[in-house]
């Protein structure tokens, strides 16, 4: 059972001068082994052991970071604490650990638990509130309106307490934690003349802009809580954000800003926003991974050495490279242009100057066993719809070595009547042999290395682009391919060639 159901802790910090014991009394429990944990992220891992005898038990404090702290117990059972480098001394009684804890010393912890204590007994009460104004009809308006009432007087109690308690214990971690976890008060909407709001979305954005108000980005101690990494997480989600990545952008990066680079805030909030958005699912949102690479993993401190000074630098190095890459290959960037020949060697197309609506790019190997099945859908969506409808299909195979006459076949064979190029055999002996005879009279380098261009580390990839070679899509399956260029076109409502299953796979 946990003394917060609220707070999550993220140990990272070294303060540790004047650290304590931290000693607990534990009735009605055997001598067993017990640990003291801590949290990192949403994950629990051990930091302590020591061994309850006859009840009592003491972990070091000096080898511990101020945040919360838990004592785990028989059974994945545990009780937390708040550690701030002062002695603690509290007891509590087996099962109900909670119910029955007595601070014995510890001003933070003297604080903590009066404070859950308060907000437990204002939970119940508006729950029962609750509880009673769900069960009521529209006759019962009368009773309605005072039940709502006492509700919002709740709040307000509870909004009362909070304030003082902040105000009153200034100096304390848990006052902090306790104002990170106060609500932003949105005040009353300006008004025109006739007493008419003037912008009907004053609240979000004040509530927006206000966010972080009440969170010391400055001090270290807060990333070993919870709360931080739930407001931050709260901040960037479709709660409070369009899942856009120029949105994401535009106001999260702000705040990362307003963070010194050397501490561990920074280090905390940097890694927990870009593995969130790595992992997303939302289409686009790879451009927020590399922005946020870029700009606060690859760009140099004040040092002049990368912002990331907790990577390993070779993995640091990689990732850069790699990012810078990849920063051209998401949502609103226009691709690397690719000039490369068909099959004959003798006509070559420029991506660049692809007269288009939109324009499919493609990469396809012919010995790949998913390639074989989706490059022929792309030609019966191209011949069925999309080349009367203007768009193009740039299709770039493997053609080198020996699946050169493999790649040839496959377009006869399939009859594949889109633009398909590639560095053939004869190009890349002839580029390797002498690449001024190609360059640039013919092509470029990042043509011939279309591979380390468009880091094409698996095939099929695909990406979509406008008439402008804006990217507006990439990593679809064929029927996603069809519907989004359908609904781009107006033709919505017509039969697809293609149906969404829960076999499809997209094209990377």
């Amino acid at each position: 059972m946990k003394l917060i159901n609220t707070i999550i802790l993220t140990a990272f910090i070294g303060i540790g001068s004047f650290a304590q014991d931290l000693s607990f009394k534990v009735t009605g429990i055997k001598d067993t082994t017990v640990h003291l944990v801590k949290y990192v992220g949403s994950k629990l891992y051990y930091t302590d052991t020591a061994q309850l005898v006859a009840g009592k038990v003491t972990f070091d404090g000096s080898k511990q970071d101020p945040g919360i702290l838990a004592v785990l117990m028989p059974g994945q059972r545990f009780f937390e604490f708040i550690y701030n480098n002062e002695k603690v001394i509290m007891e509590t009684k087996s099962p109900n650990y909670i119910e029955h804890m007595v601070v014995k010393k510890s001003n933070e912890n003297t604080i903590f638990l009066d404070y859950m204590k308060f907000m437990k007994t204002n939970r119940d009460e508006a729950n029962e509130l609750q509880e009673k104004l769900a069960k009521l009809g529209e006759e019962d308006a009368e009773e309605k309106a005072k039940l709502t009432a006492q509700i919002e007087e709740v709040g307000k109690s509870v909004l009362t307490y909070q304030d003082k308690v902040v105000k009153d214990n200034s100096t304390t971690l848990v006052s902090k934690i306790i104002k990170m976890s106060t609500d932003i008060q949105i005040p009353e909407a300006p008004k025109d003349a006739d007493g008419k709001v003037i912008d009907k979305a004053f609240a979000y954005k004040y509530f927006r802009e206000h966010f972080f108000d009440n969170i010391d980005l400055n001090d270290d101690r807060l990333v070993n809580t919870p709360v931080l990494q739930n407001k931050i997480e709260y901040f960037y989600s479709k709660n409070m954000l369009t899942q856009h990545p120029d949105t994401i952008i535009k106001y999260v990066f702000p705040v990362i800003n307003s963070i010194p680079e050397e501490s561990m805030m920074y280090r905390f909030v940097v890694n927990n926003v870009t593995t969130h958005f790595e992992k997303s699912k939302f289409m686009g949102m790879d451009k927020v991974k590399t922005r946020m690479v870029s700009s606060f993993y690859c760009a140099p401190a004040k040092n002049g050495n990368p912002k990331a000074h907790w990577m390993d630098q070779e993995k640091l190095k990689e990732l850069c490279e790699n990012t810078k890459i990849q920063m051209h290959l998401v949502q609103g960037e226009v691709p690397p242009n690719l000039i490369l020949p068909d099959s004959t060697n003798q006509k070559w197309y420029n991506l660049h100057e692809v007269e288009a609506d939109y324009i499919i790019l493609f990469f396809w190997d012919p010995g790949c066993g998913h390639c074989k099945k989706v490059t022929p859908k792309l030609q019966t969506l191209y011949e069925k719809k999309f080349k009367e409808r203007n768009i193009e299909i740039y299709s770039v195979g493997k053609a080198t070595g020996d699946d050169f006459e493999d790649w040839k076949k496959f377009i006869k064979d399939k009859k594949l009547t889109y633009i398909n190029v590639g560095v053939t055999r004869d190009i890349y002996e002839q580029a390797s042999e002498n690449p001024y005879s190609l360059i640039p009279s013919k092509t470029t380098i990042e043509s011939i290395n279309y591979q380390s261009t468009y880091d094409i580390y698996s095939t099929p990839r695909v990406w979509i682009l406008d008439k402008d070679k804006k990217i507006i899509a990439k990593s679809l399956s064929i029927p996603q391919i069809e519907m989004l260029l359908d609904d781009l076109q107006g033709f919505k409502d017509i039969d697809k060639l293609f149906k969404m299953d829960e076999n499809t796979e997209e094209i990377r």
